[in-house]
């Protein structure tokens, strides 16, 4: 594979950094946390005045047709900030989703108002029940008066609760825990019986559990064949959140190198200890490493055989999250008691890196999953 990047995505990543460094310091983000909604309305329409919310958009559907490499970089970069916005839940998961399954008149109407700032997506999909199983699924769908009504719930679903429309996954035939007759559903935001009750996680990003009683939806693709397009989202997902991780990272790192050459103990930089370089220097390892397994989830999105591409994003998922959950503990461990306390930015990249670690199957999980694959 080349890793090489092009010279328009070295300047969307130096534009997005120096967009980010003016507006996202991380006194502006704990104001975003502490008032409604938890992010910037304001930013989210400078995103869509720069093009970036239609940057994986086809350009027919007023995007920019980028790839999931450039999606990376954004993400990186979002990670460096700890960006608050909902960009993975609207122009990841659910433009991926429409993408994936819509036909063109639902594309028309929806990727468009995306890529300008005018509708918010959510992908709804796990349950309370199916933990990391995607074919885990008890919402139902019934036809009735010409369209769908559904029934059930809908756990952390990210920025569900700011959503305009959500994109709900239900069956439309076969039993709990079968790959056939999963359907996909596109739901207004404010439909009649469809209650949402949002919080923020453990990192202050935001979701919701929904609640479906008789609420009207609009099919989305074929009937009880939705489960490759969901497989789809969730690569796409996991690609994403790689490079969040691996800004995060990159944050974490410069900080702790700042704090060893300046925290004095004794009359000298504790950064003097040589035990200390050597762990600063296994950080920086597994950094890179991790890095390389983001770019391999990006680059495998477009690799055709299903099975391949499914082992190729389980890789990256554990060391990406092998080495995130690494450089993080260390950061904690080496700012000491300060790199506890919530007034301390690396905290909050510590539980950022977290929380990504468990969204769409934990290194565990993953780890199982690959066995399965081998044996």
């Amino acid at each position: 594979m080349d890793f090489d990047l092009t010279d328009d995505q070295r300047l969307l990543g130096d534009s997005v950094a120096r967009l980010l460094a003016d507006e996202y310091a991380f006194d502006q983000r704990k104001k975003l946390l502490a008032a409604a909604p938890g992010w910037s309305e304001a930013l989210w329409a400078r995103y869509a005045e720069l093009g970036l919310l239609g940057l994986p958009i086809p350009e027919e559907f007023g995007g920019f047709g980028g790839g999931a490499v450039d999606v990376l970089l954004l993400q990186q970069a979002f990670g460096r900030h700890l960006v608050l916005e909902p960009f993975l839940a609207t122009v990841v998961l659910g433009a991926t989703a429409i993408r994936e399954a819509g036909d063109t008149a639902l594309q028309e109407e929806i990727l468009p108002a995306i890529a300008a700032g005018e509708c918010k997506l959510a992908f709804a999909h796990y349950e309370r029940q199916s933990r990391y199983d995607i074919t885990d699924v008890l919402t139902t769908a019934t036809p009735r008066n010409g369209g769908w009504v559904l029934e059930g719930g809908k756990s952390v679903v990210l920025h569900g609760d700011c959503a305009d429309r959500l994109v709900v996954s239900a069956r439309t035939g076969g039993s709990r825990e079968e790959a056939e007759g999963i359907s996909l559903f596109l739901v207004e935001g404010e439909a009649e019986g469809l209650l949402r009750r949002g919080y923020a996680l453990r990192d202050g990003t935001r979701a919701a559990e929904l609640s479906l009683s008789g609420v009207a939806a609009r099919l989305i693709g074929p009937q009880d064949q939705a489960l490759p397009v969901i497989e789809r989202v969730v690569e796409a997902g996991i690609a994403a959140t790689s490079g969040e991780v691996i800004g995060a990272m990159e944050a974490m790192q410069a900080m702790t190198l700042d704090y060893l050459k300046t925290r004095q103990q004794f009359g000298r930089p504790i950064g003097d200890n040589q035990a200390l370089q050597h762990r600063a220097a296994e950080m920086l390892v597994a950094m890179e490493q991790g890095r390389s397994m983001a770019m391999l989830a990006a680059m495998s999105l477009s690799e055709t055989d299903p099975a391949e591409r499914a082992r190729s994003i389980s890789m990256a998922k554990v060391g990406v999250g092998q080495a995130g959950r690494f450089v993080s503990q260390n950061a904690v461990q080496l700012h000491g008691g300060i790199g506890m306390t919530d007034e301390y930015a690396v905290g909050h990249y510590f539980r950022r890196v977290m929380v990504i670690e468990h969204m769409f199957g934990d290194t565990a999980w993953h780890l199982d999953r690959l066995a399965d694959q081998v044996a």
